[in-house]
Formats: C-alpha cells, sequence, structure tokens
C-alpha cells in the first residue's frame, strides 16, 4: 500500500532527516526509523492546524531531504489549502511529500496540480480510505519521472500482486459507484459534528471522514473503554483529552452519539 511508497521514499531520497508536524499519521515516524532516516518533529499551533510561515521557519532551518504534509490531517482532519503547498514547494529544495489519503473526502483541489512547476513536489494517495479497499492495500504515487526513476532502484520486484492490480483495475471502472456516497459522508459527517457542539463538546474541523473530538471531563481512555463495553469502537489517537470517531451509516451514527450521550451522563 502507501507505507510501501514512503518506505522507498525514505530508501530512494533518505540521506538527510525527514520533517513532519506532529500530530500527523503516525507511520511516517516509524518508517523513518525503520529506514533509518533521521525524523524530526515539527510543531503546530495549538488547535492542530498549519502555522504555514512557522513551518517554512522550521524547513529552512532543518534542511530536511523530505518533508511530509498530511493533508487532511490524519488524526485531526485539518487541510492545507493549495496555495499554502505551492509557498511551502518554494521554501525548501527537498522532496515535499503530500499525503492526500483522505483526499476523496476534501474539497480542496489535488497537489498534483503542482508537480510539473514544482517536479519535487510528490502527492501519495490510496485506495483504502473513500475506495472502502483497504484489504487491497493499494497505494499510489504521482510524481516527476526522475523521482519515480530513483524509487524503481529501491523497490522490491513483485510487490504487487496480479489480483491486487485486476481489482484495482474493476475498482477503477465503477468510481462513480464506490465514490458516490463521500458527499453523503460528508453531511454526515457535519451532522454529528453538530450533535457533539450541542452536547458542549469541541469539535476540530474536519475535511475528512472522522471526527476528533475533547471537552469531555473523564480521562479519555476511560471514556474510550466505557463505549467499548456498549459495542462502541471509537479511537484513542494519543493526543491527551481527545478522541477519535469514523463516520458510518445513519444507524452507527445514532447509535455513537446515543452511547456517548449515556458514557457522558455517568460522570
Amino acid at each position: 500500500g502507501s507505507n510501501e511508497i514512503i518506505q522507498s521514499l525514505f530508501m530512494a531520497f533518505g540521506g538527510g532527516a525527514a520533517l513532519g508536524f506532529t500530530p500527523s499519521y503516525s507511520m511516517h515516524p516509524l518508517i523513518a526509523k525503520v529506514t533509518q532516516v533521521q525524523w524530526l518533529n515539527g510543531s503546530r499551533r495549538e488547535d492542530f492546524t498549519l502555522d504555514i510561515d512557522s513551518a517554512i521557519s522550521q524547513i529552512q532551518r532543518e534542511k530536511p531531504a523530505l518533508t511530509f504534509i498530511t493533508t487532511p490531517n490524519n488524526p485531526t482532519g485539518s487541510t492545507v489549502t493549495i496555495d499554502e503547498i505551492e509557498k511551502i514547494a518554494k521554501s525548501t529544495s527537498g522532496l515535499l511529500i503530500v499525503d492526500e489519503a483522505y483526499a476523496e473526502f476534501s474539497l480542496e483541489p489535488s497537489a498534483v496540480t503542482l508537480i510539473e512547476k514544482y517536479p519535487h513536489v510528490v502527492v501519495i494517495r490510496t485506495m483504502s480510505k473513500a475506495f472502502a479497499f483497504a484489504g487491497v492495500r493499494l497505494g499510489y504515487l504521482i510524481a516527476d519521472p526522475a523521482v519515480i526513476d530513483a524509487m524503481f532502484l529501491v523497490r522490491l520486484p513483485y510487490h504487487l500482486s496480479a489480483l491486487t492490480q485486476a481489482a484495482a483495475e474493476v475498482a477503477l471502472d465503477f468510481k462513480s459507484e464506490l465514490l458516490g456516497t463521500v458527499a453523503q459522508l460528508r453531511a454526515a459527517r457535519d451532522h454529528v459534528a453538530a450533535q457533539l457542539t450541542d452536547m458542549g463538546l469541541n469539535v476540530t474541523p474536519s475535511a475528512s471522514n472522522f471526527l476528533l473530538f475533547s471537552g469531555f471531563e473523564m480521562p479519555s481512555a476511560q471514556l474510550w473503554q466505557a463505549m467499548l463495553d456498549r459495542g462502541v469502537l471509537i479511537r484513542d489517537v494519543g493526543l491527551l483529552g481527545h478522541l477519535r470517531v469514523t463516520i458510518g451509516n445513519e444507524a452507527e451514527n445514532s447509535k455513537f452519539i446515543s452511547t456517548l450521550s449515556a458514557c457522558l451522563g455517568e460522570k
């Protein structure tokens, strides 16, 4: 999947350090460690959005070989606009890797449009999220031919089975059907966010298919367990006082809200 692409990027271009802005996708630093690339944790604002001027200052100070921007960000759902990505691209001579795993849920234009002008911009995508194809483990990359040639030097042979390729081709043939629920998911996400806000909770604005929320009094681990005991599994993403819920169908979303309300009522 896209993790293999990330690994290949580290192997091909990881002669220096790699920089990402925490919190973000947890596999980036783990794959850096496996490939023996130094990982640098850049900072975000307190609301988890990315301060572009601060990000550029960090890039210019550290001069990383690879810089990672995840948009929509995982686990927060916040986005970086195409203009902001271009501003960052102008500030670095190293690779700028834009992880767009959740891009289909966002209304922001893709950074793919920047590659022709900025050949050091690389875009990573996956079929695991909006395509609901996680079991196939298929990710893909859009990049300048020179970047792709360098990655071919480090990739393992036979890394993608014929069955996986065939499944992906079928999925693309039915792209309209598979992505047809994205608009409904966006609407459901906004509805659940409004319900959480009505409950007095704080919701991080999200352009993805999940919501990060806070503002509850009990420890997040205790609330997570209380929800699980009632048959609702949400995500503890390791951010103090925060939990994350993935948007489901109407019945699942209703059960989440009613169960959360019951758990918070027991405080």
